[in-house]
């Protein structure tokens, strides 16, 4: 009897273990049935957002529940974020109060710091051994302020460095620590050439994801950009398998990223554990087709340098996920420190973003939601004629049941479709208030149907379901 009062405890405790992570609710995933989709919380998904230029835990200025309130009220569901082994300086790329460049003495990163001064950005150097657990609280706590809001989390680890001064304010730059680490030039930073700085993001990389194992609104990219700055695949696919080895013995896994290129390029030998290829800048999004046969996500995770104008990002979003994509982040400059709520105004950043923009991007998340888009698939094949000069249009497809067109460019359209025989409903909706423009029942005896639109300016979506 005594020993059995010994073990009742331990027995009580395994099983409360095995309940609760049975119970926790299990990370975004690759659809089952679709895995060019997410499943998130037991629905199918697409990620929309506009987002902060990916400061929000390392700079202790930025208000992240401001800011995750601005999103969940513009009905976005998505948002980067940067780890903190990298960060700007003010001025960087000609950011108006740029989040990633925090001010002296308020910059946070997963590292302490040590009793020595003479950090390049201001206070001591930093303890590439010793964790500071302010960061680790104030992640946990983003990630939780997040999830509340149901934004998932695409947590970037690591990012090249951009410049020389970029490397000099970066914690793992040998006059920046105590540990004699990162004694090399910029471009070897994120190679298998030196050990012991290898040692260092490993270790940060099993920090991470071990604290955040619990979390479901969460995937990790492995680095922002690696085209940029002599970053390997080499040692891009050693950092996969960091992540991966430590998640081995959890139930949840979590996916993994990594970005491909500016604008469009070929996946090639993929590594089999990277579930999202995620590119920037795409347009026109013809690479989505061009990687549509690896049967993962494709995504378009950062925006920006072509000027202020709202439609220039608004088109980019839905040209990107109606041509199936399943990821869309534009780069939001008007969040600022000052300015959480992403009402910061006369900017001079490089991009764009604005309130009426998220309004918009958020009536595109909800024109998917009211699909079952993972029965669907991108197909050209179904438009018969009457696009003029100067439009293209995109369309996602189950054929006979239900269709999602994008129309970009001109102000009127004679649409012809190819559609089975049947009796549909046609939906003409404006993508900048989300209103039915125009409405049709089509009693249809088969091949191409005539679809005229309304009027429009730049740009109109159309809504097509079997009765």
């Amino acid at each position: 009897m005594q020993t059995l009062r010994h073990i009742l405890p331990t027995l009580a405790a395994l099983f409360f273990a095995v309940f609760s992570a049975s119970a926790a609710p299990a990370p975004l995933s690759l659809h089952p049935e679709n895995p060019h989709y997410f499943l998130f919380r037991g629905k199918p998904t697409v990620l929309v957002t506009s987002g902060e230029h990916y400061g929000a835990v390392l700079n202790l200025d930025f208000d992240y529940i401001a800011y995750l309130d601005a999103l969940k009220r513009d009905g976005l569901n998505h948002t980067r974020t940067w780890a903190g082994a990298y960060r700007e300086i003010p001025g960087s790329f000609n950011i108006t109060d740029n989040t990633l460049a925090p001010l002296s003495g308020r910059y946070i990163c997963p590292w302490a710091r040590s009793g020595v001064p003479g950090y390049f950005c201001g206070g001591n150097k930093f303890d590439l051994t010793k964790w500071d657990d302010r960061y680790f609280a104030r992640l946990k706590d983003f990630m939780t302020q997040a999830s509340k809001r149901g934004v998932v989390v695409e947590l970037n680890l690591f990012c090249p460095n951009y410049t020389d001064s970029l490397w000099l304010a970066n914690p793992m730059h040998a006059a920046n620590n105590v540990n004699g680490v990162g004694n090399c030039p910029a471009k070897e930073a994120y190679t298998l050439k030196h050990s012991d700085l290898l040692s260092v993001h490993e270790a940060m990389v099993r920090k991470i994801v071990g604290e955040l194992r619990d979390f479901d609104n969460l995937y990790y990219e492995v680095c922002n950009e690696p085209y940029f700055g002599g970053v390997t695949m080499e040692w891009q696919h050693r950092i996969v398998d960091i992540i991966t080895d430590t998640e081995k013995d959890s139930p949840r896994k979590h996916l993994i990223s990594l970005n491909i290129a500016n604008g469009r390029a070929r996946v090639v030998n993929p590594h089999p554990k990277v579930s999202i290829f995620n590119f920037h800048y795409c347009v026109p999004p013809d690479v989505v087709a061009l990687n549509y046969d690896l049967n993962k996500v494709i995504g378009d995770n950062e925006t920006g340098f072509r000027g202020h104008a709202d439609s220039t990002y608004r088109t980019e979003g839905w040209d990107f996920i109606i041509a199936g994509g399943a990821l869309y982040n534009n780069l939001d400059y008007s969040f600022s420190p000052e300015h959480p709520d992403g009402t910061l105004r006369g900017y001079s950043s490089p991009g764009g973003g604005s309130s009426e923009l998220r309004t918009q991007l958020g009536i595109l998340k909800r024109f998917m939601d009211g699909f079952d888009f993972i029965r669907m698939a991108p197909d050209s094949t179904i438009i018969a004629g009457g696009v003029p000069s100067g439009t293209t249009v995109r369309a996602l497809v189950e054929r006979g049941k239900q269709y999602a067109l994008y129309v970009k460019g001109g102000n009127r359209i004679d649409l012809r479709l190819n559609l089975p025989p049947g009796n549909y409903t046609a939906e003409w909706v404006d993508t900048k208030t989300g209103k039915t423009a125009g409405k049709a029942r089509l009693r249809h005896p088969g091949e191409a149907a005539a679809l005229p639109s309304p009027e429009y300016a730049e740009d109109i979506a159309l809504r097509i379901k079997k009765r």
